[in-house]
């Protein structure tokens, strides 16, 4: 079982920036597709990005293409998303996820290690 624990979540302005982070110490991830989720209260979890084993298929939702970047670092076991132009609609709780499968999708079905998620908090 993969154990990834995200960090970089906090409070931010309209405008600001946020680098989250999702640590697999053990780096048992490192053929895996990834990819970041997040979950507004009262709202289902959403697909944010994916990135695949060796990051040569990256995807985003429509509503952060642009102003999100997702990145890993094999070595290091961590992936990244970077969030640029953060909105008070981007306040959630952001998780971390390993797909069964090297690339990875955009549905949370296919993946199956979660890490328990850091809170990003955009305020007006």
């Amino acid at each position: 079982q993969v154990r990834l624990v995200e960090s970089g979540g906090g409070l931010v302005q309209v405008g600001g920036s946020l680098t989250l982070s999702c640590s697999d110490s053990r780096r048992t991830s490192s053929n895996n597709g990834m990819a970041w989720f997040r979950q507004a209260p009262g709202k289902e979890r959403e697909f944010v990005s994916r990135i695949s084993w060796n990051g040569g298929i990256i995807t985003y939702a429509d509503s952060v293409k642009g102003r999100f970047t997702i990145s890993r670092d094999r070595v290091k076991g961590t992936v990244y998303l970077q969030m640029n132009n953060l909105k008070p609609e981007d306040t959630a709780n952001y998780y971390c996820a390993a797909s069964r499968g090297s690339v990875g999708t955009t549905f949370a079905r296919d993946y199956n290690s979660w890490g328990q998620g850091t809170q990003v908090t955009v305020s007006p």
